[in-house]
């Protein structure tokens, strides 16, 4: 997550807001920080069961049924 933020800090200093590499940037950060959040929130839980586990990967799988068309990456 350091380096993303490190990028994403210097872009920002020198660039418009919506500058295609600060947008990119940004998506980076906030991967980064969805990734860390989740790794320490899995550390934590006891282990999960096959049918646990798949319905939690279905939360990053986004279907078209639950977000009314089309896919969707993280919010930038």
């Amino acid at each position: 997550m350091y380096s993303a933020r490190a990028r994403h800090n210097a872009l920002v200093r020198h660039r418009a807001p919506d500058d295609p590499e600060v947008v990119a940037a940004r998506r980076e950060l906030r991967a980064a920080a969805l990734e860390d959040h989740i790794r320490k929130v899995v550390d934590q839980a006891p282990p999960l069961t096959t049918e646990q586990r798949d319905r939690l990967a279905q939360l990053l799988r986004p279907s078209v049924a639950r977000n009314g068309g089309g896919a969707h990456g993280v919010a930038a």
